[in-house]
């Protein structure tokens, strides 16, 4: 989806990842096993997956996974605040995955292999001695260096660039977090019948950065004008300030808001 959401309707792609309630049980003592732990030391990492049995691999923080295009079809991974969850549905010779902290960028190599064994595997903790608690050394107790404090127009550029840009150009932004948001239409633009979805959120240095769909419903054409917007808005910036009416390919546009405080507490 490129700039112009005025030449066809937005559309967002979101994976939602649906992760089941599961049980650690031990059949022989009926307690959890306890979790393999594994040092981080940049060699990738050989872990094997019984099919259809999954397997739990903690990470100190959030990352995200490249899945290579061969075992897509042949695994399931779900990752959620720092967890991944890793499903085998048929048995795949060893291959490399790439997971990415999303917080620091640090990258780790896993070398998956998939096999018809009975026995679920063990959980897995990955231990990153490079990973320290936020402000502080190991060893000195001086002060980190901070995640950078980005500007407003840092953040609603970034925001554009998720909606607009292809997946090629973009890039993360050290320190700016998903955040949940409902995505049902809201009561946001006074006067006119304007529909406004929130699409997705991010959280940044104490800043929240919303974007949102604005659809005109009249038969109208309307200019926007931030005045109009019910709630405690640092900064709003239109993709577009001028709808067309209903029907027409420009009466949809996006919408940046940018907040002291999540979406749904500000409106």
């Amino acid at each position: 989806m490129r700039a112009k959401l005025n030449k066809k309707p937005l559309v967002l792609c979101v994976l939602l990842c649906l992760v089941p309630a599961i049980a650690w049980a031990d059949t022989a003592n009926g307690e959890a096993p306890a979790p393999e732990r594994i040092t981080w030391q940049k060699t990738p990492i050989t872990m094997s997956l019984a099919v259809g049995k999954e397997r739990r691999v903690d990470f100190p923080g959030p990352v995200k996974v490249g899945l290579p295009a061969t075992i897509q079809s042949a695994l399931r991974v779900q990752s959620v605040a720092g967890t991944l969850y890793l499903l085998a549905q048929q048995p795949f010779e060893a291959t490399r995955v790439m997971v990415r902290a999303v917080d620091s960028g640090a990258i780790y190599l896993l070398d998956l292999l998939a096999d018809n064994e009975d026995e679920a595997k063990a959980a897995i903790q990955i231990l990153d001695p490079e990973t320290r608690k936020p402000g502080v050394t190991a060893e000195e107790g001086a002060p980190l260096p901070a995640l950078p404090a980005y500007g407003y127009v840092t953040l609603t550029r970034f925001a554009a660039q998720q909606l607009y840009a292809p997946a090629r150009l973009l890039h993360d932004l050290p320190g700016v977090v998903r955040v949940p948001v409902r995505r049902e239409p809201v009561r946001l633009v006074r006067g006119v019948p304007i529909e406004a979805s929130p699409l997705v959120a991010w959280r940044a240095s104490g800043l929240y950065i919303t974007a949102v769909k604005l659809r005109n419903l009249g038969t109208q054409a309307v200019t926007l004008d931030p005045r109009s917007l019910r709630g405690g808005w640092l900064t709003a910036t239109f993709q577009h300030n001028r709808l067309h009416p209903a029907g027409e390919e420009a009466d949809t546009t996006a919408l940046y808001l940018i907040s002291a405080r999540p979406f749904e507490t500000v409106l």
